[in-house]
C-alpha cells in the first residue's frame, strides 16, 4: 500500500523579527496597524530589516506576532515564517517569552531584530557570525548612542568588547539597539527557566536575563554608528518620512 510522505521539516530559522506589540505610544495609528506594517518611506517598517537580511542570503525568516498579525501574516505571506501569541495565548509574550514560544523553530544561532526599529545600513554580516560563533559568548549585541528619549542608555562596554550591566569604564552606558546574536543556551537553565516552546505562554521580558548574563561575562557587544531609529512615536514616524533616503 503506498503511503503519502509526511511533509518534511523546514530547515531552523536563521533570524527572528520581533513583530507582537501593540505599540501603545504609536496610538491611534496602530488601532487598526500593526506597528511593523506602519509606512516608512514607501515599505512596511519591518520590511527594512526584512530586505537586510535577504541581501545576507538569511532567507529563512520567522516573526512572532499577536496585535493584528492577520495583517502581518497577509502582507508577508510565505516569505516569513510565524510564531502566533496572540492566537494562541491572547496577547504578546514579551521579548523573552516570545523568543522562548519560537525556540524550537530557531538555529543553535540566530539573529534577533525588532520590527520597530529603523537602522538602514545596518548589515547582518556573515563575519559577525563567525565571530559570534567562534566565540563563548551567549548573545552579542549592537548598542547605539544614547537617543533623546533614553539618555542615560541601558548598558556600558567594556575595553575588551563585553557588555555591562552598569556603566563602563568612561562612566557611559549606550543604548540596546535591539539588534543582536544569540545562541539557544541563553533561553534555557541557568539563564532562563521558561521551558522550551513555552507551553503555558509565560510572559517575560529580556532584560533581566541579558543582566543576569552580562553580571557572569556572557554577552558581548560593540557599538553600531550608522543611522537609527526607535520608531516609537508618530513624531518620529512622520521625521523619517520628512527625510529622503539616498
Amino acid at each position: 500500500m503506498q503511503t503519502t510522505p509526511s511533509p518534511q521539516t523546514p530547515p531552523p530559522a536563521q533570524a527572528l523579527i520581533l513583530a507582537a506589540g501593540r505599540g501603545e505610544r504609536m496610538r491611534p495609528l496602530t488601532d487598526h496597524t500593526p506597528k511593523p506594517l506602519l509606512r516608512v518611506r514607501g515599505q512596511p517598517l519591518m520590511a527594512w530589516p526584512l530586505e537586510a537580511l535577504a541581501r545576507a542570503d538569511i532567507t529563512q525568516v520567522l516573526t512572532n506576532t499577536a496585535w493584528l498579525g492577520e495583517q502581518i501574516e497577509a502582507e508577508f505571506g510565505d516569505r516569513l515564517r510565524y510564531s502566533h501569541e496572540g492566537r494562541d495565548f491572547g496577547g504578546a509574550l514579551e521579548t523573552a517569552g516570545g523568543i522562548a514560544r519560537a525556540l524550537p523553530q530557531l538555529a543553535e544561532v540566530f539573529w534577533v531584530v525588532a520590527g520597530d526599529v529603523f537602522a538602514p545600513d545596518f548589515v547582518f554580516a556573515p563575519e559577525a557570525l563567525a565571530r559570534f560563533r567562534a566565540s563563548d559568548a551567549l548573545a552579542h549585541l549592537w548598542l547605539v548612542p544614547n537617543p533623546a528619549h533614553n539618555p542615560r542608555g541601558d548598558f556600558g562596554l567594556a575595553p575588551d568588547g563585553r557588555a555591562l550591566n552598569g556603566d563602563g569604564p568612561d562612566g557611559q552606558r549606550f543604548t540596546y539597539s535591539t539588534i543582536g546574536l544569540y545562541r539557544r543556551a541563553l533561553f534555557k537553565a541557568p539563564w532562563c527557566d521558561i521551558p522550551c516552546g513555552n507551553p503555558a505562554g509565560v510572559k517575560a521580558p529580556l532584560a533581566p536575563l541579558l543582566r543576569r548574563a552580562m553580571d557572569n561575562g556572557c554577552i558581548s557587544a560593540e557599538l553600531h554608528h550608522g543611522p537609527w531609529t526607535d520608531v516609537g512615536t508618530p513624531e518620529r514616524l512622520a521625521q523619517l518620512n520628512t527625510v529622503a533616503h539616498p
